[in-house]
């Protein structure tokens, strides 16, 4: 199983970025699948999370400024962010595994399987 994240960048306050993360090796309609962030000196965050059947969660922070997707023709997952803020800036991850989003622990706290290396975004002031 691999995953591949890429559409990452440098844009200033205000802009919109679109990442994109690839999978392959297992059927990417079966899982958990959801976007994490990092910032330097900083604990992982869930940012975003979509469940195979289409209900997805943010975190509070991004909540209508970000919009995960799946594009299940293409086996990728899709995280749209608008409104980008410096706070924004980390590396991003995406990551997924065999568990509903909507159930049990919160997916954000959940141990994913699957990871790919990551897509760094910078937003500047």
């Amino acid at each position: 199983v691999q995953l591949v994240e890429s559409g990452g960048g440098s844009v200033q306050s205000g802009g919109s970025l679109r990442l994109s993360c690839a999978a392959s090796g297992y059927s990417y309609t079966t899982y958990c699948r959801a976007w994490f962030r990092q910032a330097p000196g900083a604990e992982r965050e869930g940012v975003a999370a979509i469940d195979r059947d289409g209900r997805t969660y943010y975190t509070d922070s991004v909540k209508g400024r970000f919009t995960i997707s799946l594009d299940n023709a293409k086996n990728t997952l899709d995280l749209q962010m608008n409104s980008l803020k410096p706070e924004d800036t980390a590396m991003y991850y995406c990551a997924a595994d065999i568990f509903w989003c909507g159930y049990g622990d919160n997916w954000s706290i959940r141990n994913f399987g699957y990871w790919g290396h990551g897509t760094q975004v910078t937003v500047s002031s």
